[in-house]
C-alpha cells in the first residue's frame, strides 16, 4: 500500500521524528553522528543562516561535499531556507563545477576548506557565486563562513521551511547526449512519491533500519533513497565516503546494518572478495537494492546464494526522481528483469516511430507518466518539450515487457554509456579530445565490461603522421573530466564512419573491437 504519510515537508518530518525519537541518530560518517533532535535544531540554524545572507525562496545552493553528515544537513538545510539545493559531484574538474555553478546561477556553494581556493579561481567565472560556507576538512581556512559556527548558533532570521513541497527544491545535473550535462528539477514531492511507493512498501524501509550506503550523495539515486527516505522513514543510516569493498564487508559483517543500497558492479566486486574468503558474512543484512545499472541475472543468483541476503534489482532515471520499476520480494520474480512498474506509476512501451504501444515481447522505447516525473530541464524548454510529451517523459531507454508486465531494459535510445552506474554523455568527452593538437576528429562509445557494465572506447583521427600519443589524450582528458569519464582506451583510425547529416555510426566504431 502507498505510504502517503511519508510524503511531507522536510521541516515537517525532521520535527516529527525530533519530537517521537529525538536521541535516536539519524546519520553517521567516520567522523560524526547526529541525532533527529540535534538535526531539528543545526538544520534550522544553518536555514535561518542562509536567510540572513540573504537567500531568497528560489534562490540556488551549491553542495560541494564529500558523502558525510554534513552533506545531510546541507542538503535539509537549503531546503529548509526555500532555496534549491545543487549536488556537485566532490570528484568533479573546475570546468565542471564552473558550468553548474554559472547553468543554475549558485548564490551559495556549501564547501569544504580543501576545496576554497578552487571555488575562489571560479568565482570570477560565476559572477552569482557571492558566498561560501566552508566545512572544516583540509586544516586550511579559506575565504568564508564557517559551517559549524552556523550550525551551532541562533541565526537573526527564522528557516522558512515552505509548506508546498510541489515546487523545485532540487537540480541535478545528469549528462546529456548534447555534450552539456543537463539539469533535472525535482521537487520534494516527486522524490517523497518514491519512497511512498516503493522503498517503504517493497524495500519495508522503516525506522527499525539501519542502513549502510556507499552511494554517492549527489546522484538522484542517492539523494531519494540514502537522505530522503531515511529521513522520512525514521531509520538510521552510516554513510561511506567512497566504496570499498573490504570496509564495506567489514562493515556489514558486524552485523548491525539491516539494508545496503549500490549498483551492480558493487555487488560484483563484494561476491568476488567473498569467493576468496569462506568465513565472509554479511551479519544481520535483510536486504540489499541494486539500481543504476542493469543487474545481470547470474550475478543476482550468486550474490544471494553466497550470502543468504535477499537482492532486489529496480530500474530508476533521474527524471523520474529514481525508481519506474521494482522486484518484489514475495510474489515471484523474473531475475535479469527490472521488475514491475512501482505503485502509481503509468508505464507504457511504444513503438519510436509511430507512438504506438508494442505487443508483449516486443521492444519498444520505454515512456513513463506518474507524480514522480521532473518538472524539467532547468534552462532547457526546447528539451524539456522533446522530453516530456502529453504529460509522458520519453525515456529514451528500449524495453520489452513479458505477459505478466515484467519489464526488460534491453538498449537504448539515447547514446548515454552507464559505468558502474554513472552516467557518461560521449559527445561531452568528444568535445573536450578536440581540442587537442594534432586531432582531426574523434568519438566515443561504449564498450561491454565484464566488472562495470560499460566503458569509454575513444576513438581518434590524427593529422597526417604526426605523434599524437595516447597518454597524451589520457592526461588531457584526465585534467578535465571526472575519472569515470576518462576513455578506457584509445584507438587510432583513418576515419570516423558518419551518415549523411555528419551523425556518428556508433555501431560501426564498436563492431571494430567486438567482432
Amino acid at each position: 500500500m502507498l505510504r502517503t504519510d511519508l510524503i511531507a515537508s522536510v521541516a515537517t518530518l525532521i520535527q516529527r521524528h525530533a519530537d517521537e525519537r529525538g536521541n535516536k541518530v539519524a546519520f553517521a560518517d567516520a567522523t560524526r553522528q547526529v541525532t533527529y533532535g540535534e538535526l531539528a535544531e543545526r538544520t534550522a540554524n544553518l536555514a535561518g543562516h542562509l536567510a540572513d545572507l540573504s537567500v531568497v525562496a528560489g534562490d540556488t545552493v551549491a553542495i560541494f561535499l564529500p558523502n558525510s553528515v554534513d552533506w545531510i544537513e546541507s542538503s535539509f538545510a537549503i531546503t529548509r531556507a526555500g532555496a534549491i539545493g545543487v549536488p556537485i559531484s566532490y570528484d568533479a574538474t573546475e570546468s565542471e563545477i564552473a558550468y553548474r555553478l554559472q547553468d543554475a546561477s549558485c548564490k551559495v556553494v556549501i564547501t569544504t576548506d580543501e576545496r576554497a581556493a578552487m571555488i575562489d579561481a571560479i568565482k570570477a567565472q560565476c559572477p552569482t557565486v557571492t558566498i561560501a560556507v566552508l566545512v572544516e576538512r583540509g586544516g586550511g581556512r579559506g575565504n568564508g563562513l564557517r559551517y559549524e559556527n552556523l550550525a551551532t548558533t541562533i541565526s537573526k532570521s527564522k528557516p522558512r521551511d515552505p509548506s508546498s513541497i510541489h515546487d523545485a527544491a532540487y537540480i541535478i545535473y545528469t549528462s546529456g547526449t548534447t555534450g552539456r550535462a543537463k539539469g533535472v528539477l525535482l521537487s520534494v514531492h516527486s522524490m517523497l512519491w518514491v519512497t511512498a511507493s516503493c522503498w517503504a512498501p517493497i524495500a519495508q524501509l522503516s525506522e527499525h533500519d539501519k542502513v549502510l550506503s556507499p552511494l554517492p550523495l549527489f546522484h538522484s539515486y542517492a539523494l531519494n533513497l540514502s537522505v530522503l527516505s531515511i529521513l522520512a522513514a525514521g531509520a538510521s543510516e552510516y554513510i561511506m565516503e567512497k566504496f570499498s569493498t573490504s570496509e564495506a564487508l567489514r562493515l556489514l559483517g558486524d552485523g548491525e546494518f539491516t539494508l545496503f543500497p549500490g549498483v551492480p558492479t558493487m555487488f560484483h566486486y563484494l561476491l568476488e572478495a567473498a569467493k576468496g574468503n569462506p568465513q565472509t558474512a554479511l551479519g544481520g543484512l535483510r536486504l540489499a537494492i541494486s539500481a543504476g545499472a542493469i543487474m545481470p541475472a547470474t550475478l543476482n543468483r550468486e550474490f544471494e546464494a553466497r550470502f543468504g541476503a535477499m537482492l532486489l534489482d529496480g530500474y530508476g532515471i533521474t527524471e523520474t526522481a529514481t525508481m519506474v520499476t521494482m522486484n518484489w520480494p514475495s510474489g515471484g520474480r523474473v531475475l535479469g528483469s527490472c521488475g514491475l512498474p512501482i505503485p502509481g506509476l503509468a508505464v507504457r512501451i511504444v513503438d519510436a516511430a509511430s507512438g504506438k504501444d508494442v505487443a508483449a515481447g516486443s521492444e519498444g522505447e520505454l515512456i513513463v507518466r506518474g507524480p514522480n516525473v521532473m518538472i524539467g530541464y532547468h534552462n532547457k524548454p526546447q528539451e524539456t518539450a522533446a522530453a516530456l510529451r502529453d504529460g509522458w517523459y520519453h525515456t529514451g531507454d528500449l524495453a520489452k515487457s513479458d505477459e505478466n508486465g515484467f519489464l526488460t531494459i534491453t538498449g537504448r535510445l539515447k547514446e548515454l554509456i552507464i559505468r558502474g552506474g554513472q552516467n557518461i554523455a560521449p559527445a561531452e568527452i568528444e568535445e573536450v579530445v578536440s581540442v587537442i593538437d594534432g586531432v582531426v576528429d574523434n568519438a566515443v562509445v561504449g564498450l561491454p565490461h565484464e566488472l562495470l557494465g560499460e566503458v569509454p572506447a575513444l576513438f581518434v583521427v590524427k593529422r597526417g603522421d604526426g605523434n599524437l600519443e595516447a597518454e597524451k589524450i589520457l592526461n588531457h582528458c584526465r585534467e578535465r573530466l571526472s575519472s569515470y569519464k576518462v576513455p578506457f582506451s584509445v584507438h587510432f583510425v583513418d576515419q570516423i564512419p558518419r551518415t549523411g547529416s555528419g551523425k556518428i555510426i556508433r555501431f560501426k566504431l564498436r563492431d571494430m573491437l567486438t567482432k
